[in-house]
């Protein structure tokens, strides 16, 4: 049975067990296990102190906690003002009547609109929000997130993240970057500052930075602070396109890259009436 309690919805498990969803608060919502933070969802606008008004965003996840309380995203940083924790976006994002760019935030912006439901199940807990991609007034797509916090297992905890896109109107066609021999573009995660980085994929061992490459699933392991610990993004079987070309860098950046880019590839057209539905896992674990 669930119950609120100082605003808090807490389900009535044992203090070890439970999870809870704060109230939002400045934009986001909180989302605790036994009382210690695990993830922020920032579903209103955020601008870090010192950024570019320009890079104000939304729709993402930051920070987010290992089960010992390790930090290893970062948000707005200096170098990539447009890169926030967990996030999802595209350079190309083509109308028959527009082009524009939701990576830089280049006549569009991801917006919120209104919370589907919050609410703690068993042991997870799960969030469900409607946002839009708007080109000034006009909306281009419609965007549904939701996003699922499991309790942590040992060392590791994991959320999923699904996102199911519909092209409002006319249709839209995404695409990864279009400079030569790389494809970001799609769902990303941005580390902090940290020490002895190294990059790994169902594959094996990345020794440098790399585009364009198919992996079934990628992660970055490093330390903060002293203490190491491991960010993995693992695409569902599900997903159109897998396994995804991936942007993977030792400055701190893991992407799944969606559609990709191939000789017969070179993005993917939404419609109306058909949404394309995106679900991914990402795993963090304490290596010490």
């Amino acid at each position: 049975m669930i119950r609120t309690i100082l605003g808090i919805f807490v389900l009535g498990l044992p203090l070890a067990a439970q999870i809870t969803i704060g109230e939002p608060a400045y934009g986001r919502v909180e989302l605790k296990e036994a009382g210690k933070a695990a993830l922020v969802y920032n579903y209103d606008s955020q601008l870090k102190e010192g950024a570019p008004e320009d890079r104000r965003s939304c729709c993402y996840v930051f920070p987010v906690y290992t089960p010992a309380g390790v930090s290893m995203l970062d948000d707005f940083p200096k170098d990539h003002y447009h890169h926030h924790g967990v996030f999802w976006a595209w350079p190309v994002v083509e109308t028959p009547t527009g082009k524009y760019d939701l990576w830089m935030y280049k006549g569009v912006q991801h917006k919120f609109e209104k919370w589907i439901s919050k609410r703690v199940e068993k042991k997870t807990a799960a969030l469900a929000v409607a946002n839009g991609w708007y080109a000034g007034e006009k909306k281009l797509m419609s965007e549904e997130v939701r996003l699922r916090l499991f309790p942590a297992e040992g060392k590791s905890r994991r959320f999923e993240v699904t996102v199911k896109l519909e092209a409002e109107s006319e249709p839209v066609t995404i695409r990864g970057s279009q400079e030569k021999g790389k494809s970001y573009g799609g769902f990303s995660a941005r580390f902090a500052p940290r020490e002895g980085t190294a990059l790994n994929s169902a594959e094996g061992p990345v020794a440098k930075d790399e585009d364009l490459v198919n992996h079934r699933w990628a992660e970055l392991t490093a330390a903060y602070g002293g203490k190491r610990a491991t960010l993995r993004i693992t695409p569902s079987e599900k997903n159109q396109g897998v396994p995804y070309q991936w942007c993977l860098r030792n400055y701190g950046f893991v992407g799944a890259s969606f559609p990709g880019r191939t000789e017969t590839v070179q993005g993917f057209t939404l419609e109306k009436g058909k949404p394309l539905v995106l679900s991914f896992v990402v795993t963090v674990t304490d290596l010490d």
